[in-house]
């Protein structure tokens, strides 16, 4: 079982990521790492530190636990630009890992672009 990232305007042609949930939980922890958030420290993946101590525009997308949700647009608004500049990064990194997140990340930024250019939800599920 996996999860699919998509925008809630009922087009069956928009554009969708989806990872296996392990992966998804990788490549949000790198994201969570490149903001200075240890992932597992956090409310809802084991720790005890409050989503309200830290401050990164990728909240919305970080602080959710593995089940489904939604983004509103403008959470979307909010995330893209961080988002962008590190996937940006990651492209060229030395790390492999890093590079296979960037190739999926890219398909997140699709997606989140039509959410905002719809003004419509992203869902997670």
């Amino acid at each position: 079982m996996g999860v699919i990232l998509a925008p809630d305007n009922g087009d069956a042609t928009s554009p969708d990521a989806s990872w296996s949930w392990t992966w998804f939980g990788h490549f949000r922890r790198a994201l969570a790492a490149a903001e200075g958030i240890d992932l597992d420290s956090m409310v809802g993946f084991g720790g005890d530190r409050s989503w309200d101590t830290v401050e990164t525009r990728l909240s919305p997308l970080l602080s959710h636990s593995d089940d489904a949700w939604e983004l509103t647009a403008a959470e979307c608004a909010q995330l893209l630009p961080r988002l962008s500049e590190i996937i940006s990064r990651w492209h060229v990194a030395p790390s492999e890992d890093l590079q296979a997140y960037a190739v999926r990340g890219h398909e997140l930024i699709a997606v989140v672009r039509v959410c905002i250019h719809q003004d419509v939800p992203l869902m997670v599920f």
